[in-house]
């Protein structure tokens, strides 16, 4: 048996948010039967990441932790990395999920679907909407995914953040209506966060004519988020294994 997969996302009190999480790491546990993996949070939720690695370290000896989040930022960089340096040489972290041209993938899909499977229409004017943080490269990832899902579309895509960096949703919104009465279509927004919780209220509520949801569905596994959560958690547990071999 490998390492333990720590499997940790922001958290939130959203119900539905809570199963989407639940359902993507049900999702990893039955790719891989074979892997311990176990849930952690780093805001709102419990168990915090720090008692479920600790716990995770002292039952199998080592542990990756996935954050479940789409890029880097405050709680990669600092929740995160805190609880790992913790632990010396027996937990790594893994890359967030984003970003990976897989999101791209699912992010034309939930596009694709909006209307009843219509998708969208010639003149619609197209938003990417982050949570957003003041980590610079937080911003060069959810950049990078727009303009991967401008390729797709073949038509421009605006990134918009919900905190931390510019423009804000509403704002990105109000901007996208800012044409002449009758120059522009629907302002749709792709969600860009993992689940219903506070940030996908915050864009609901922006003003946008179309808001699709979130990448992870709440009652079914989306096959693509677990091979990346895989994907990450394997890269990192290679790592660990070479780190480990190299102190030996």
């Amino acid at each position: 048996m490998g390492p333990v997969l720590v499997g940790t996302s922001h958290g939130t009190d959203d119900a539905v948010g809570r199963a989407a999480v639940r359902a993507l790491l049900d999702g990893v546990r039955a790719a891989r039967p074979d892997l311990d993996v176990r849930e952690a949070f780093v805001d709102v939720q419990t168990p915090e990441v720090d008692d479920v690695l600790a716990e995770s370290v002292a039952d199998a000896g080592s542990a990756v932790v996935v954050p479940l989040l789409l890029s880097t930022g405050y709680h990669v960089r600092h929740d995160i990395a805190r609880a790992v340096v913790a632990h010396g040489g027996a937990a790594v972290s893994a890359a967030p999920l984003g970003p990976d041209p897989r999101l791209v993938d699912l992010l034309a899909d939930r596009l694709a679907a909006i209307d009843d499977g219509a998708g969208l229409r010639p003149d619609d004017v197209v938003l990417l909407a982050a949570a957003g943080s003041s980590v610079a490269a937080a911003a060069v990832a959810v950049e990078e995914v727009a303009s991967g899902l401008a390729d797709r579309l073949g038509r421009p895509v605006t990134p918009s953040y919900g905190a931390g960096a510019e423009p804000r949703v509403p704002a990105a919104v109000a901007a996208a209506r800012s044409g002449a009465p009758g120059t522009r279509g629907r302002v749709v927004v792709a969600s860009y966060l993992l689940a219903p919780g506070y940030f996908h209220d915050r864009v609901l509520e922006a003003g946008a004519d179309v808001v699709t949801a979130p990448l992870a569905p709440s009652r079914t596994t989306e096959d693509r988020l677990v091979r990346i959560v895989l994907d990450r958690y394997e890269a990192a547990a290679e790592q660990l294994a070479g780190a480990s071999a190299a102190a030996r």
